[in-house]
Formats: structure tokens, sequence, C-alpha cells
């Protein structure tokens, strides 16, 4: 029996004892004296209260369950908080009713080791929720006594979210493989270090007519697919630089000797923790084929474009600028007037010569100016001129327009 003695006088002293009694018989073992026997269990009372309080307190999920009839006698607020019980309906129930040991790793050896007050080592395990399902926890069993009574700890670590986390990375994995698999583009991973190619999806190898283990495992300097050197060292230096590359132009060497024309996009992403680097390949031979088809044409019958109309060149230059940049930020005011003179002199159709001759000026000095107003302008050809001077109306009184009319 433990007994708590305070003094009369001053509450706020006292003392913890311990009593247990010792009956003392005589000769014929009858019961002679009744003997108490006191000792003093104060400090053993204060660890137990500095226990209780800490066991409380703990955030650690954690219950107490005494070995002489494997019924819990304590439980924090971790444990009630992990697992959604109320107190009451862990409070006197035996681990058979409440098994935090369900599903572990080892129960064998964890229940032999609660059978005989041992240390259980930390093993996973399913604790099982009052609402239904369970809940993936660490578990580890610590013997203690508690009111002379021995006990067994058991304390929690919850890998509830561990397992989310887990189960949202396999599947964000398992979409970024379907999609990479299926995705009708040619796309290329490779580890950002070594540029070691880790996959190609089925397009990628339609597209530059390698076979799958010609590529998986070699790195990508290895592989001459990108055709320029040049192109490939800017590629991989942006992508060091920053990261993320769009739009570069390249060509793509395919496994005999033709080439292709694409644009190249990458970024950098993650594959198992590891930096990797993801090459996507878009095929626009046929697209630039059929520009400079279209552009060869327009040039072509460009040559002289004094017989066309305005509406005709209007038309073309519409045609013509799909595929080009718009150059709205030069404008006339950007030219010299001896520039506005040659500009309106090739809008006329005149070759180089004769712009000379009607300008008196040498041919090296007027090949100058036309240099310069294709600078401006943002041109490469007469044709390219003659449509950005019909775009924005100018020189409507000269011979083109006269001519077409």
């Amino acid at each position: 029996m433990v007994v708590e003695v305070r003094q009369v006088d001053d509450p706020d002293s006292f003392w913890v004892h311990r009593l247990r009694s010792l009956i003392i018989t005589d000769a014929q073992g009858q019961p002679e004296l009744l003997a108490l026997i006191l000792s003093d269990a104060t400090e053993w009372a204060s660890a137990e209260q500095r226990f209780e309080k800490t066991f409380n307190a703990n955030p650690a999920p954690a219950v107490i369950c005494r070995l002489s009839d494997l019924r819990y006698v304590k439980v924090n607020q971790g444990f009630l908080d992990m697992t959604g019980y109320q107190r009451e309906q862990v409070m006197g129930r035996s681990v058979y009713e409440l098994d935090v040991l369900e599903q572990a790793e080892h129960k064998e050896l964890a229940v032999q080791r609660l059978g005989e007050g041992a240390t259980i080592p930390q093993m996973e395990a399913e604790l099982k929720l009052p609402g239904g399902g369970s809940k993936l926890v660490v578990v580890a069993g610590q013997p203690l006594d508690i009111n002379e009574d021995d006990c067994m700890l058991f304390t929690f670590t919850d890998l509830e979210p561990r397992r989310q986390a887990e189960s949202a990375l396999r599947e964000s994995e398992e979409r970024f493989a379907k999609a990479f698999r299926l995705s009708p583009v040619p796309t290329l991973l490779c580890t950002a270090h070594e540029r070691r190619v880790l996959d190609v999806n089925e397009a990628f190898t339609r597209a530059t007519e390698y076979a799958a283990e010609d590529l998986i495992g070699k790195t990508v300097g290895e592989i001459p697919f990108i055709d320029d050197p040049e192109a490939n060292r800017r590629l991989f230096a942006a992508l060091e630089k920053s990261g993320n590359v769009e739009g570069l132009d390249i060509r793509v060497r395919k496994k005999g000797s033709e080439s292709i024309d694409c644009v190249a996009s990458a970024d950098a992403v993650s594959i198992h923790n590891a930096p990797c680097y993801l090459l996507v390949l878009m095929d626009i031979t046929e697209r630039k084929r059929s520009e400079l088809e279209l552009v060869s044409a327009i040039e072509e019958v460009m040559q002289d474009a004094s017989w066309f109309s305005q509406t005709l060149i209007e038309k073309l230059a519409n045609v013509k600028s799909i595929n080009r940049p718009d150059q709205a930020g030069f404008t006339a005011s950007d030219l010299t007037p001896r520039e506005r003179d040659v500009l309106e002199l090739i809008c006329e159709g005149l070759p180089d010569k004769k712009i000379a001759a009607r300008l008196n000026l040498a041919l090296n000095t007027i090949r100058n100016h036309v240099a310069t107003v294709y600078s401006k302008l943002g041109v490469h050809s007469r044709s390219e001129a003659i449509v950005w001077a019909r775009e924005r109306r100018l020189f409507t009184g000269g011979a083109a327009s006269r001519n077409g009319k």
C-alpha cells in the first residue's frame, strides 16, 4: 500500500510511504503481533509523477500495457490524435481487442518478447483505426515498471504520410511513363551529368530510325543524331545554364545518311532524385520544304514586279508573312532619303545597275544602300523588300502601282 502523509500545520510538506504488514505468531501459531513496515517512497513517487507528466505531454504516440493481464493501463494524447480513438476505447482493453502488432513484420518475435517482458525491436505494423481502415506505423516495445507492476511501453511512428507520398510519387511516375511512351512526339530522356540515354519513346525511334537498344546506355555524344556539333553544344549549354530550351532549330541525322529539320525543346527534370534532361523533337522538314518552295516561287515571279497590281502584291505579302515574324518595328522613317529612293526603285522592279544609272551613283554604292535597306527592314531579298513596302502602302504612285492599274 502507498500512502501520502502531510503535516497538519504545513499542507505543502508531504511524504509518500509504502506500507506492508507482517503478522507475528506465537509458539502455537496463533497471531500474536501485527507489524507495519514503512519505507520512504517520496523519491519514487516524484519520479512516477514526472513520468506521468512526461508521458502525457510527449507528442510521440504511446500506450502502456500491463503484462499480468495484457491490458492497457495508460495512453497518451499523441496516440489518440494519431488513431482517432477515444481514451475510454483504449483504457482497460486487452492487446487482443486492440492489437498494436497487427500485420507486424516479425509478429511472432514481437509476441514472444511481449510474453517474456523483453524489448521488442522496431518493426512496421498496420494499426487498425476505429472508423475502419488502418494506418502504417513503426512500433517498438520497452519493458518498464509502474506501481510495482511489470508493463510494456509501446511507442509508435506514423508512416502513413510517407506511404501516401510514396504512393503519389509512384502514380506520378506511372503517368509520366505512360505519357512518355504514348506521346506521338519524338522524346529522349538522358542523365544531366553524363548525358547518357536512359530511355526513348517509339516516336523517337521512328523519326531517327535508331532502335532503342542502339541508344539506351550510350551518351548523346556517342550517337551522332544531332548533325551539327555546334547546335549540340548550344543545346546543352543552355540546359546547364537555365534548365530549359525552347524552339531551337537543329538538324537530326537518321541512322542512315538522311537528315531532317527539327525544332528541339528540352527541360531539366528529376528522375529518382537524379537530375536528367528531357529532349523533345518536332519534325518540321515538310513545313520548311513547303516554305522554301513558296518563297522561291514568290521570288521567281517577283524578279519583275512592275506588272503586279496592288491587290496581287498584298495577297502575296499575306501569304509570305504567315511564317515570317512581323517587322512592324521598322518604319520608313528609319530610312535616309537616299535609301528611300533606292527602295522605291526596287519596288519598280529595277535591278541594281539601272538604279545606279537612274540615281547617277556607282554600282557598289547602290549595293551598299541595298544591303543597308535590307538590314533596317529585317528582310533578306528584293521580293521581301517589295512586300514590306507594299504592306505599308509606300510608293503607291510608283510604276508598279501605275502599271497595275
